[in-house]
């Protein structure tokens, strides 16, 4: 499935997610260490280091990619350090990708880290009165899990969608993150007991709705040529698209949480909406169509938000995101199973990993290295991921 702009993904590495408030640095240096103990170089080897940001650990985590070198002994590499909130750990990929096929280097470490506070995510830099995000928390009460709530609440008016559907998203997830060894819950439940879970934001309740995590996770990725010479043979797992497209004006739907006031044009337009683009710019690159992917790993903030990103990815049509669940398509052993490795539910959200870490788990599904949660015979997956203020962001793996 490689094109022209494929890399080969040597290694890949995590510390594991959990609430442990420590540095952040120490989990991106673990995740490192073990990214290029599977690539089987060495650091001193690596030529980029692209660091995902992270805003919550001061200044060390506003220049992660330095952070992290200067953390794992400075040895003259290059590097970048790349914000774009929850689709961060993306534009750092990208960054290396970008400078691997330009020829600037051969080979690349990708890192992100963070150690996250309890309770909500807050903005940051005090009275930010002409921010979004601080509008949202100030004059409208918006936290994250309310305009979770209102996506949801739009797919239940649209589409039909019940309190049943959403639980059975989080029952799914609960079930494929059990094995996986990086996830911090690792706890089956019933769909009854997270109907009883609290109620957070009407209708999804708190076994629907994603933690705030510590973790890291990392990536070594080269060049063709110097797999080879590394003495990689046979059939390599490669990175064939990376998008990270913004929106357009006027959207084509309210794209939450930017809450738009474009609606009432928005109406005329005609064509994919952000969340729809993001993948379809990444199928485009890759040359392939949604009948080709063996598995995804979406950004499932809460379990609704799963249900639309089905059809955003084109893995139904607009609508049928609720029969491609009750029929077992998107659980492991189904057509195209999606989050085999728990996603966001069994992980919580440490921000700058989160895309490297979805990266992580496809490498090792099409590796055949995905104990105890292992789809079978995968040969193509995709990612999707949508960070704040118009980050878009679709990664196409295959193998």
């Amino acid at each position: 499935m490689a094109n022209d702009n494929s890399i080969v993904v040597l290694g890949a590495g995590m510390h594991p997610w959990g609430k442990w408030g420590r540095n952040f640095v120490e989990y991106g240096v673990a995740a490192a260490q073990d990214a290029l103990d599977d690539a089987d170089i060495s650091w001193s080897d690596i030529q980029y280091v692209a660091g995902a940001d992270t805003i919550r650990n001061g200044y060390p985590g506003f220049i992660a990619g330095a952070t992290f070198a200067q953390a794992l002994g400075w040895t003259g590499a290059r590097v970048s350090s790349a914000y774009a909130a929850c689709a961060s750990g993306s534009q750092a990929i990208s960054n290396a990708r970008a400078q691997i096929l330009a020829g600037l280097c051969d080979v690349a470490l990708v890192v992100g880290a963070d150690t996250t506070p309890k309770g909500f995510f807050t903005p940051v830099g005090g009275e930010r009165k002409d921010d979004p995000d601080w509008l949202r928390f100030h004059l409208m009460g918006a936290t994250n899990p309310t305009y979770f709530a209102l996506y949801a609440r739009r797919r239940m008016e649209l589409f039909g969608a019940t309190e049943e559907d959403f639980a059975a998203v989080k029952v799914k997830n609960a079930r494929h993150g059990l094995a996986n060894e990086n996830a911090r819950y690792r706890k089956e439940v019933t769909a009854e007991e997270v109907l009883a879970s609290p109620m957070v934001a009407d209708p999804l309740r708190l076994l629907e709705i994603c933690a705030t995590s510590d973790g890291g996770a990392a990536l070594v990725l080269c060049s063709k040529e110097f797999a080879r010479r590394h003495g990689v043979s046979g059939s390599t797992v490669t990175i064939d698209a990376v998008s990270t497209v913004t929106p357009r004006f006027p959207q084509t739907v309210i794209e939450m949480p930017n809450f738009s006031t474009d609606s009432s044009v928005a109406a005329a337009t005609v064509g994919p909406t952000f969340k729809q683009s993001i993948a379809l710019a990444a199928y485009e690159e890759a040359g392939i169509s949604p009948e080709d992917v063996s598995l995804a790993e979406v950004y499932d903030l809460s379990s609704a938000l799963e249900l639309d990103w089905y059809e955003d990815i084109a893995l139904c049509k607009e609508g049928e995101a609720e029969r491609l669940l009750r029929d077992g398509d998107t659980t492991i052993g189904g057509r195209v199973p999606v989050n085999p490795s728990g996603g966001l539910s069994c992980f919580g959200e440490a921000i700058p990993a989160q895309a490297i870490a979805q990266v992580c788990e496809l490498v090792w599904q099409l590796r055949g290295q995905a104990t105890g949660r292992q789809v079978e015979g995968a040969r193509v997956g995709i990612t999707a991921n949508q960070g704040l203020f118009g980050h878009g962001s679709s990664i196409i793996v295959s193998r």
